[in-house]
């Protein structure tokens, strides 16, 4: 397990991992990862900022975490609650991020110094969730103590306080920032005006408590999640549900977790029984289905391309899926055997292939990763390794790994070299640097070790 930072040397941490990820040098000479593991407690929430560079965690552990989404490394820990960590969003712009917990407070963290920015007191019970005004300018938190409370994120001034009909579990900014939406045990969603507090209707049709919220793009509609084991996608204004999709006819279909896709023609359930379900929305049909947890999920995620999933867990993880495949993306922890020549490697490329270990695997007799092996990579054909699950991204593609396809894939980015590829997003901008891993990737699968 990572070593855990605490919050006096969190600045530290952070301007530390800054530097790497800009060098290209994140995880030189940290172990390698297995997903992103390093809670001593459930996964409640899961948020990727919007360039899907980090990722942020709440866990029942008291903490929450930050986390490099290209190379899993653990960036920070933000340790300032009393009480388990119940939910985590990014602000729109990625500078600060909002805790919520059952110690009954929610804290504005900012994510250059990793330090609290405000502490928002006031509910007297736990605190659920957390929402952010599509301009940053304003935040929502709901509780059990029955009410949604507006701050003022540049301060963290209480701003207004609404009363709601039962204990909320999430909130959401909906209308383009103008309403706020409450959804609360009772199975209702409640509307608000933000201008004046004003009831603006309910949303009624679910049997049993809401668990989750997601506003779609522009925020005329809504999908929301409940234990009645369905999603419904919602019309604001008409407050109509457009479609009501059933996770499943049991009860370990029960829905904790919900997201919607960045184009809002997709949505994301999970739950009780472990499973990851992939929605179309215009047919309500599902597209895939992808076993992702032994136990509960808690909280999902789309990052900002579409392309992978996040999942939280009661098993104390976050997991990263692509779509796709549905493979996982990522080191496990079981797969951390065999030769590792470039720890003790003079080659000064040697220290940034830790990033490339990951996912990939020195040769085939090793146990396989979510990337393909490397054994043979120079020259070999893109897309031939036989037996393994490639994206539709390689599909008559049909050129060669070698010094100048390699320095592009990392140059331009995967995402840009091979546009769908399932390659988490992982540049190297310094292009000497560059040059060095290359050739040590030429070096090290060339020649015996």
């Amino acid at each position: 397990m990572p070593i855990q930072v605490s919050l006096p040397i969190q600045a530290r941490a952070i301007a530390l991992a800054s530097i790497l990820f800009l060098t290209g040098m994140v995880g030189a000479s940290l172990p390698l990862r297995a997903d992103l593991i390093g809670h001593g407690g459930m996964v409640r929430a899961v948020d990727v900022s919007s360039d899907g560079a980090l990722v942020i965690t709440a866990s029942f552990d008291f903490t929450a975490r930050i986390w490099d989404f290209g190379t899993q490394a653990e960036v920070a820990v933000l340790d300032a609650h009393e009480g388990p960590v119940t939910g985590a969003v990014f602000s729109p712009d990625g500078k600060r991020a909002i805790t919520t917990s059952d110690d009954k407070t929610a804290i504005i963290w900012d994510l250059a110094t990793a330090k609290v920015l405000h502490r928002l007191i006031g509910h007297g019970h736990k605190v659920m969730a957390a929402s952010v005004s599509e301009d940053g300018t304003l935040a929502a938190t709901g509780s059990w103590d029955k009410t949604v409370r507006l701050w003022d994120m540049a301060t963290g001034a209480p701003v207004a306080v609404i009363e709601q009909p039962s204990p909320v579990n999430d909130v959401a900014f909906v209308r383009g920032g103008e309403w706020i939406a409450a959804g609360g045990h009772d199975g209702k969603v409640s509307l608000w005006s933000i201008a004046d507090g004003s009831f603006q209707g309910t949303l009624e049709g679910h049997l049993q408590g809401i668990t989750k919220m997601v506003a779609a793009p522009g925020g005329e509609r809504l999908l929301t999640a409940s234990i009645d084991r369905t999603l419904r996608l919602w019309d604001i204004a008409r407050r109509d549900a457009l479609k009501v999709l059933y996770h499943s006819d049991t009860r370990a279909g029960q829905v904790f977790a919900a997201a919607l896709s960045p184009d809002g023609a997709r949505a994301l359930s999970a739950g009780r029984d472990g499973r990851l379900v992939e929605w179309d929305l215009a047919s309500g049909e599902i597209v895939r289905t992808i076993p992702v947890h032994d136990k509960i999920v808690w909280a999902t995620r789309y990052t900002p391309n579409g392309q992978f999933a996040l999942t939280a867990s009661a098993d104390e993880s976050t997991a990263v899926w692509h779509l796709e495949t549905g493979d996982r993306i990522g080191l496990r922890a079981e797969d951390n055997k065999g030769p590792q020549p470039w720890l003790t490697s003079e080659h000064p490329g040697a220290h940034l292939f830790t990033k490339c270990a990951n996912c990939h695997a020195l040769d085939a007799r090793s146990a396989s990763r979510s990337g393909p092996h490397f054994e043979g990579l120079w020259g070999r054909r893109v897309g031939a390794v036989q037996g393994y699950k490639y994206s539709g991204a390689l599909q008559n593609k049909s050129f060669t790994w070698n010094e100048k396809t390699l320095f592009d894939l990392f140059d331009k980015g995967p995402d840009k070299f091979l546009p769908g590829t399932k390659m988490p997003v992982q540049r190297v901008p310094d292009k000497d640097q560059l040059a060095n891993l290359v050739d040590y990737l030429r070096v090290l699968t060339t020649e015996k070790h």
